[in-house]
């Protein structure tokens, strides 16, 4: 089957806010995206948690590798505390948009059903602050949101968020390079290599697994219920980004010009699809059949890049 690239809403909330911030001169969300490396593997994070990236990364760990990849520098800012945050990004959104995140998306409460923290990271656009509250451009599908401030800094304190720093935000994006789509592509490749080979100076909980371990170690928990709220994180999140990611990594390869590797990372972008349907109906056998298919892509995906 001929791969067709994906176009539509889903989950890209870093990706989107940095191509609101980078404007017209901005490469596409899916050139962003794969270049942060995160769609090189598979993690069970401390043997519950599992995403469709790779092992030992978080968004944070790929934000400058993505920016330097296609040309562009930022400042961040981050820490302190919450008067001291505030007012940091007051002064700053008087200069123009800032880029904001990890917020905790259950604070956000112009989101229909949130209604208080659910461990969920975030990248909104701040627009403006006054004292009752902060505008945004939420790339959840809602923008100019008003954030009550009380709201804004609870979820920007990131306390249920497992990664990066409380009030971190990025201003003063500057294009320093000119850089095709394909170059910046090609220039994460060694990255991409590393994350694949399940790269070990990154500290992992006791219990984490990655690549087509990780995709057995699943099949395995999903065969057994897909319990302790396994299932609700892949129809609603895991699933849909996953796939998404993929698809675009197989975009951005063929531009490159790594057809053969491609080609695997279409063929997974399918794999992980095809999860959506059967989990969301709980025909488990179903799934699990598909993430064993998708175990052993992930040393070919690394050969091929090789």
């Amino acid at each position: 089957m001929r791969h067709l690239p994906y176009v539509g809403s889903g989950p890209y909330c870093y990706s989107n806010s940095f191509a609101m911030l980078l404007g017209a001169r901005s490469p596409s969300t899916a050139v962003i995206e794969v270049a942060t490396g995160g769609p090189f593997g598979m993690q069970l994070i401390g043997g519950k948690l599992v995403f469709f990236d790779a092992y030992g990364w978080d968004p944070e760990q790929g934000f400058d590798q993505a920016l330097s990849a296609i040309g562009w520098t930022s400042t961040v800012g981050k820490g302190g505390d919450a008067d001291a945050a505030l007012a940091r990004l007051t002064a700053a959104v008087r200069r123009g948009p800032v880029w904001v995140g990890p917020v905790e998306m259950g604070h956000l409460r112009h989101q229909p059903e949130m209604t208080g923290p659910i461990g969920a990271d975030h990248f909104v656009v701040a627009l403006d602050v006054d004292d009752e509250r902060v505008l945004v451009h939420d790339p959840h599908g809602y923008p100019y949101a008003e954030v009550p401030v009380e709201d804004f800094m609870t979820a920007w304190r990131a306390e249920t968020i497992s990664y990066g720093d409380p009030y971190t935000m990025r201003t003063d994006f500057v294009q320093v390079a000119e850089v095709s789509d394909a170059d910046a592509i090609r220039s994460v490749i060694p990255a991409a290599l590393g994350w694949l080979s399940l790269r070990t100076d990154v500290e992992m909980p006791p219990g984490s697994l990655g690549n087509g371990a990780a995709a057995e170690r699943v099949a395995e928990l999903v065969e057994a219920g897909a319990g302790d709220g396994l299932r609700e994180h892949l129809m609603y999140f895991a699933i849909r980004v996953g796939a998404r990611r993929l698809s675009d990594t197989a975009d951005c390869l063929l531009l490159a010009g790594y057809d053969k590797a491609a080609g695997i990372a279409a063929e997974q972008a399918r794999l992980v699809g095809s999860l959506q349907r059967p989990i969301v109906a709980k025909d488990f056998p179903a799934a699990a059949a598909a993430l064993r298919r998708l175990a052993p892509t992930y040393d070919l995906l690394r050969a091929a890049l090789e």
